[in-house]
């Protein structure tokens, strides 16, 4: 992980970009693997942990409506996650994870390591829904924070 961020965080340096991230079921891991290199204040605004639904509610501004419709596992939650973010950090870039990282919690329709991560740059939203079947938490929680580098390596 230490090599990806290192590689986004020249990236963003390179091309003056600032980034914002609001993690779930990371809980910081992505924040922290970029505030733990040198001269990350250069690009790096803000990480929000909103890991309960009320803080996603009250910090985030997500509707009551979309985690009682669709839960806070899901694209509605993440987009309007990253999208509040926006508002909020004015990066050019922000970041939204949310997801179940286990070991309890999933269900038939909604699995343990199914995490969904949005990247907003400008207008450009992409959500991805991924399902990571290593079913060890710290291992759901790495490789998504690795899988949000490659979005963030490609959307640069």
């Amino acid at each position: 992980m230490k090599i990806e961020a290192k590689k986004i965080f020249k990236k963003l340096l390179k091309k003056n970009l600032s980034i914002s991230f609001a993690e779930s079921c990371t809980g910081g891991l992505l924040s922290s693997s970029i505030t733990s290199i040198d001269g990350s204040s250069k690009v790096f605004k803000m990480g929000l942990i909103t890991y309960s639904n009320k803080a996603k509610i009250n910090i985030l501004k997500v509707k009551k409506e979309i985690i009682n419709k669709h839960g806070a596992v899901s694209s509605e939650c993440c987009m309007s996650m990253v999208n509040n973010l926006s508002k909020i950090s004015k990066s050019n870039i922000n970041v939204s994870i949310t997801g179940i990282a286990g070991p309890s919690g999933g269900t038939k329709e909604k699995p343990i390591g199914l995490v969904y991560i949005g990247v907003k740059k400008r207008n450009k939203i992409i959500i991805t829904k991924n399902i990571f079947k290593n079913k060890k938490r710290i291992s759901i929680q790495k490789a998504t924070v690795k899988k949000t580098f490659k979005i963030l390596s490609q959307i640069i």
